[in-house]
């Protein structure tokens, strides 16, 4: 293309700016330059083809030039490090996108992880009609330019830059808008103004209430049955127009540039290596990037750009299911733009007859039919070089829209169809609502310059007549335009496709004979009795459970506990619906084993690991790997954690924990694991140690002081045969001093249990207490320390109903009633999980019949001469021993001749008084007597 081709042009706008600014300035210097920055793009050797970011009449006219050029090498602006992965596109139903994920970060910052990067691909856009091109052709090399995955959070960490966080006024997305996570998308192609007052004024000029509706008016209708030089220049003119007029944010403009030293790098290095000519090459970018300004432009460009090696991060990646509303809601896209792109695709289809590529043996695509032998030039290569194409933007410029005839029977079948999707929904809409919406739409069409209204003045016309006040269902009008116009479509990953972890989940749930691949919610059910082979399908949808998030893997009937064994669960499982959980779970191993064992010792190792969460990986490693080994190193973990807090936060999830790990051992193991063992014995030192503070601080709740004694008190036992000392307990509790009443009452409880406090003098506590008028108000929180106390001496149930009836019989109506709701409001806070043990206490010390209620005496008021003796054998001249024993002796007597014992029955007068194998073997007694008063 010779130098006079725009020149015509370039006058024009001359004239333009004179008119308009009354002289030469600024902006005659933007217009000259945006015709300067086309004349260089068209004149590179190298073609360049502009695109926008899933825009039909890019693809279709990507479809057009590659049938006539035929090129021999595709340069596609994406992360060079996905190539591998495009392969794979053929095994999946799009859209999809391509995934490169880092679970570990090696040369970021850790609070970025994960890293994670997505590259949507539709079937309505020009790359992948380019990546169908390249792999489906024999001798095409496809060559991805742009930078990699790794030099994407490099340049943001050079620059400060972020990923923008999430609008906290916005709406939640729903579940097919969350299929990309937090990943940041590679925009190829993107196409936006970056001058607000520009965008605003194009929508305001436009009619429009968004960009994608003024895109889909003004460009993408007019580009559509262009030829491919108005197509060229008109993008190109755009890129230039938009990257002159953009804010000029440094940082921004510094990483596209450098995106494009990049690429024009590549390319030439590329070139260089292969010996590829130019002429049989094509460059696929966006309209942005193809008015590139940078010294390092074209083949003949400045070779003065160095690209850093990449960081120590081990990337992965994969294909992940993508969907149309997934793709608007990361790139900003208006909401149903992405349907109503791939609609207007199938019809620039229909009406053009242009035969797009699509990768063979893909699924949900037809089986591409041979070319008509009426068209040859199709599949022709492309002619020879004719010489440079003529000025196309002058004529598209001064061309006056063409206005598209009304398609009557098209919008009619559209207002009917809402109409009947607004009723499935629950909308009180009738064929009047149809009527509206057909004429409300061509009033808004010709309001808005329009001679056929658009997609999105239906839109308009149907929510203004059919959504009067509410919205009864789920889904408002809006919603339902846009899946009867395109639909949402969401894509799949298909099995050959998906990581090995994936696979093997996949492999292993085979007997359950569900179509796990599929959307929506399945029921399975499992009878481990009478088929013990699904047991293994129970362990691996308990830890798909474990790892993915909610709703995945979802059990009906059946739970996990410590030493029990499953017999029949029934389970909804979704994994069709969260497969791209899934695929990231096989960025972190080859198998859900080996990814849950990371992630506990993630967990336990983690700078903000507790003592309890510790425990909870211990037992989730025993519940779901059932791995000693594993177990153990997190047990010493846990000691370890131990042994470093300072605070009593978590005493209460410690000491359930450890009780249930106790239990579990004590059943299951021939013995007590040693980091038990010793986190028994650093744990009652420890909590002996903390227990005088925390009596005292008020941030520890009563609740974590009662766990801390419950732990004392219930591992006493075992700590004491491991080697502590009693004496520190009670040194401990001799030492607290504590202020608050709930606390005080724990208190005596705890003293109640060492035996320095008898029951007694802890019931003439209490009546002290109801005695004094200035006490009674706290009252109610001293009973609910005695509720508290009910963990570490749960043989004080009888007590505190004792106390909690004698209040309410002693104290007359205006005292109990002003202190009634708090004493309900705290043993519901405070002690709801403790509630059942005193209603049964009540249950079995209140008569159970309501005539019995007149002559029922408390036990407290009752005689302690009249009550009856509990023994018999106690009472009387009875024998001292066992009844039966005496009664029946020939079972010991046989039990003696087995053993060679011989002796003879003593009658209760001849019985010893003493203990009678002391009398007989004394040597034991004296040991122990040298060893006490021994040096």
């Amino acid at each position: 293309m010779n130098e006079g081709t725009f020149a015509a042009l370039r006058g024009q706008l001359q004239q333009a700016a004179a008119a308009f600014a009354g002289g030469p300035d600024a902006l005659q210097g933007i217009l000259l330059g945006l015709v300067d920055d086309v004349d260089r793009a068209v004149r590179e050797p190298l073609e360049i083809f502009p695109v926008c970011h899933h825009s039909p009449a890019s693809a279709l006219a990507m479809a057009r030039r590659l049938r006539e050029k035929q090129p021999k090498v595709v340069y596609l602006e994406l992360c060079e490090d996905m190539a591998p992965l495009l392969t794979e596109l053929r095994n999946c139903r799009l859209p999809v996108a391509v995934q490169a994920f880092a679970t570990e970060v090696d040369g970021f910052p850790a609070e970025w992880a994960p890293l994670s990067v997505v590259a949507p691909i539709t079937e309505a856009s020009a790359e992948y009609q380019a990546i169908a091109y390249a792999l489906d052709t024999p001798g095409v090399e496809l060559v991805l330019v742009d930078r990699s995955s790794d030099h994407v959070f490099q340049w943001q960490e050079n620059t400060g830059e972020t990923a923008e966080p999430a609008d906290p006024d916005a709406p939640p997305a729903e579940e097919e808008a969350a299929l990309h996570g937090d990943a940041v998308g590679v925009e190829i192609g993107d196409l936006r103004p970056r001058f607000a007052e520009l965008e605003e004024h194009l929508l305001r000029h436009g009619k429009v209430r968004h960009w994608s509706e003024w895109w889909h008016q003004y460009v993408e209708l007019p580009l559509g049955d262009s030829d491919h030089d108005t197509y060229r220049q008109v993008m190109l003119l755009i890129g230039s127009l938009f990257r002159r007029l953009a804010p000029g944010d440094p940082r921004r403009v510094r990483v596209d540039e450098d995106r494009e030293r990049y690429m024009w790098t590549r390319m030439r290095q590329h070139l260089a290596a292969t010996g590829t000519d130019p002429a049989d090459a094509l460059y696929v970018c966006g309209a942005f990037h193809a008015a590139s300004r940078v010294e390092e432009f074209g083949v003949h460009g400045a070779d003065t750009f160095e690209i850093t090696p990449p960081s120590a991060t081990k990337w992965q990646h994969g294909l992940i299911p993508s969907s149309h509303a997934a793709i608007e809601a990361q790139f900003g896209l208006a909401a149903g733009s992405v349907s109503i792109a791939a609609t207007q695709w199938a019809k620039n289809l229909r009406r053009t007859r242009v035969k797009p590529y699509r990768l063979a043996g893909q699924a949900s695509t037809r089986t591409p039919k041979a070319p008509k032998k009426t068209a040859p030039a199709l599949a022709a290569a492309a002619p020879a070089d004719q010489g440079p194409a003529p000025d196309r933007l002058t004529g598209f410029l001064q061309r006056p829209p063409i206005l598209d005839h009304l398609d009557e029977e098209e919008l009619l079948g559209w207002s009917v169809e809402i109409v009947r999707a607004a009723r499935r929904n629950g909308y009180l809409a009738s064929t009047a609502d149809a009527i509206a919406v057909f004429e409300t739409s061509i009033l808004l069409a010709g309001m808005r310059d329009r001679a056929k209204p658009t997609p999105y003045d239906f839109q308009d016309a149907a929510v203004t007549c059919i959504e009067k006040d509410t919205v009864p269902g789920r889904r408002d009008v809006r919603r339902l335009v846009e899946i009867m116009l395109g639909g949402d479509r969401v894509g799949q990953v298909g099995y050959d496709a998906l990581p090995p972890l994936a696979r093997d989940v996949h492999d292993r749930l085979a007997p359950l004979n569900l179509k796990l691949q599929q959307r929506g919610v399945q029921r399975a059910l499992l009878d481990m009795a009478s088929r013990p082979e699904l047991e293994q399908c129970s362990d691996v949808l308990w830890m798909l459970r474990h790892l993915m998030p909610h709703g995945a893997a979802r059990p009906i009937m059946g739970e996990r506990k410590l030493g029990e064994r499953p017999i029949q669960e029934s389970w909804d499982l979704a994994l069709g619906t969260h497969q791209r959980a899934l695929i990231e779970l096989g960025y972190e191993g080859v198998s859900i084993e080996q990814v849950l064992e990371q992630r506990l010792r993630r967990t336990a190792y983690g700078p903000q690991a507790t003592t309890a969460k510790v425990l909870e990986a211990v037992e989730d490693a025993t519940l779901y790997l059932r791995s000693r080994r594993l177990a153990d190193e997190l047990g010493r973990r846990a000691l370890e954690v131990l042994a470093t807090e300072r605070s009593v936060d978590g005493a209460p999830e410690v000491l359930r924990r450890v009780r249930g790990l106790l239990a579990y051992y004590r059943t299951a193991e021939p013995s007590l694991p040693g980091w038990i063992e010793s986190f028994v014995k650093t744990g009652y030192a420890h909590y002996c140690t903390l227990l005088p503070t925390a009596f005292t601080d008020d941030d520890a709740s009563v609740r974590q002081v009662a766990a801390m004694l419950g732990f004392l008190f219930s591992m006493e036992g075992l700590a004491l045969s491991l080697g502590c000392d009693r004496n520190q307990l009670e040194l401990a509790v001799a030492q607290s001093h504590p202020e608050d009443p709930a606390k005080t009452a724990l208190l005596w409880a705890a003293r109640t249990q060492l035996g320095t406090l008898s029951r007694a003098d802890l019931r003439a506590r209490c009546e002290e207490l109801l005695g004094n008028p200035l006490v009674v108000p706290a009252y109610p929180r001293y009973l609910s320390g005695f509720l508290h106390a009910l963990e570490p001496v749960p043989a004080l149930a009888d007590f505190v109903v004792e106390a909690v009836s004698h209040a309410f019989a002693r104290l007359p109506d205006p005292v109990l009633l002003p202190w009634l709701p708090t004493l309900i409001t705290g043993l519901r806070g405070g002690g709801a999980d403790l509630a059942p043990l005193l209603i049964r206490e009540a249950a079995r010390i209140f008569p159970g019949r309501l005539a019995d209620l007149d002559t029922w005496v408390p036990p407290w008021r009752a005689d302690p001469a009249s009550a009856p003796a509990r023994s018999s054998g106690r009472a009387g001249t009875g024998p001292r021993g066992l009844p039966l024993l005496a009664a029946y002796p020939a079972t010991c007597d046989a039990l003696a001749d087995l053993l060679g014992c011989e002796g003879a029955w003593e009658t209760a007068e001849q019985a010893p008084a003493g203990a009678a194998l002391l009398a007989r073997h004394p040597r034991t007694a004296q040991a122990l007597e040298a060893l006490l008063t021994g040096p």
